[in-house]
């Protein structure tokens, strides 16, 4: 029986490839004008169904907050579109007159988009609006933990695409989740790139799948208090970050490095606002309920609340506690607490200032989060412009992490797929946008003439053949001797 599923599921990817390759090929004939009216369409009708889908997400999946999965819909359907909405993707985008260039943009052809259970709704309609925009089609590998909301999602966008004018099967979802039926969309010779969201595997699978990808890692983003930092607002800003949808953003914060001259102060605010700092029993239990043997994440608690995580850890918390808080003393397999973490519990760290504070962020982005974000409260331009240099995609100042990672709190392009760069073996280490999904060709005048000279005659050699078969009868007497 699990045989005859998967095949079913392979044929229906096979199925669903080819349809969006035919109506691709269509939509590749579409004007700009043509394509903004459908990803106008798209947009107005993802905002009009963002709160029910936020409702079938956290239904279905069990993680975050309903009413953060609403924002995060709005964000894609709104935000993102007011970010692209007027980019130029198809046709002539730009023209050099001193140098007599034309750039023109082509679509790539059939994206395969990757949906992760942790963002589902939200990433879809992200994902179908670039990739529409750059001129593609999309077909959707849904996590089959949220299979049903995500193919909502697509089936929202599908029909408002088509009513707007684009073709049938511009869309598609696999609706039988297999590894098979992934694997085989991957390699499908209709799918042209591969847009992957989710674990570290899956992405690793994408890349290795034989043509272009786009894949982000693990984000375990530490952030930074640093002495000059305006304390209240910084503490404000990272309880924000990491308990909006209860941690489920890969840039949330996962680490807290507070400079050592301000600890007192940096904790008093934290429990002020609703931060438990856990015990030393209580960092050992909560590390056991939170994290597997192998250095992962229970699924079971990503995205929730501290109170649901004390109960599981058999801790008691006060009322009104928003996040957990665990004082490690170094990190790696003996400090479990110390990798990313997609719920309300961050690690916390004393450093003796910023150049410390630098080396550790360094190293545990290194443990988990290589390339992807960090995070610094300051008011100290000198110390912030520092960490430019760091090995690390987004350097965050003065917001919450989690929402200025993906556009949301700051002018980074908005966006649901956050590259780290080959420093975690991704191909870009920016917000991915529709400018990523199309390929650039290039009409090149000439600018200047080839200087041309004619060739100087050989001179006439003063060698004669006898004085050439002379040296070669040398040269074969020498060889026999």
């Amino acid at each position: 029986m699990a045989l005859d599923y998967d095949l079913s599921s392979i044929q229906e990817a096979r199925d669903l490839a080819r349809k969006a390759k035919e109506a691709q090929r269509v939509l590749a004939g579409y004007s700009q004008q043509q394509i903004d009216r459908i990803v106008a369409a798209m947009s107005e009708a993802a905002v009009a169904n963002a709160e029910w889908l936020a409702r079938m997400a956290a239904d279905e999946t069990k993680f975050g907050i309903f009413q953060d999965k609403v924002k995060k819909n709005l964000f894609a359907a709104k935000n993102v579109y007011e970010y692209i909405k007027n980019m130029k993707t198809v046709g002539v985008l730009r023209e050099d007159p001193q140098n007599k260039v034309i750039e023109a943009g082509v679509p790539m052809g059939v994206v395969m988009g990757i949906i992760p259970s942790t963002n589902p709704t939200s990433t879809t309609i992200y994902k179908a609006l670039v990739s529409l925009k750059a001129g593609n089609g999309i077909v959707f590998a849904p996590h089959p933990n949220a299979c049903r909301c995500i193919n909502a999602a697509a089936q929202v966008l599908h029909e408002a695409a088509v009513k707007a004018g684009a073709p049938e099967g511009i869309i598609g979802c696999l609706t039988k989740v297999t590894m098979a039926a992934t694997e085989e969309l991957m390699k499908h010779d209709d799918i042209s790139v591969i847009l992957a969201t989710g674990g570290p595997g899956l992405v690793k699978a994408a890349y290795s799948a034989g043509k272009p990808a786009y894949g982000v890692g693990a984000g375990n983003a530490p952030v930074f208090i640093e002495r000059s930092a305006e304390i209240k607002k910084a503490v404000s800003d990272i309880i924000t970050g990491k308990t909006f949808d209860n941690g489920v953003i890969c840039a949330s914060e996962n680490s807290i490095l507070i400079d050592e001259p301000i600890k007192d102060k940096v904790i008093a605010e934290f429990e002020a606002q609703g931060g438990y700092f856990l015990s030393k029993d209580e960092v050992e239990k909560v590390s056991r309920v939170v994290m597997t043997p192998k250095g992962g994440m229970n699924s079971a608690l990503v995205g929730k609340g501290p109170k649901v995580i004390a109960d599981r850890a058999g801790i008691t918390i006060p009322e009104g506690t928003r996040i957990l808080i665990a004082p490690l003393e170094g990190y790696g397999p003996g400090f479990p607490l110390s990798y990313e973490k997609l719920t309300t519990v961050l690690a916390c760290y004393v450093v003796k200032d910023w150049e410390e504070a630098c080396h550790l962020a360094i190293e545990l982005l290194n443990l988990m989060g290589a390339g992807h974000t960090f995070a610094i409260h300051s008011q100290n331009d000198e110390i912030i412009r520092e960490f430019i240099r760091k090995p690390v995609s987004r350097i965050l100042v003065n917001t919450p992490s989690s929402l200025g990672g993906i556009g949301y709190t700051t002018g980074l392009a908005p966006s649901l797929t956050l590259g780290c760069g080959t420093i975690a073996g991704s191909s870009t280490s920016d917000n991915v946008t529709p400018m990523h999904l199309i390929n650039i060709k290039r009409l090149a005048y000439q600018t200047c003439q080839v200087e041309t000279q004619p060739k100087a005659p050989c001179p006439e050699s003063s060698i004669s053949a006898e004085d050439i078969a002379e040296v070669v009868k040398k040269v074969l007497a020498e060889l026999k001797r």
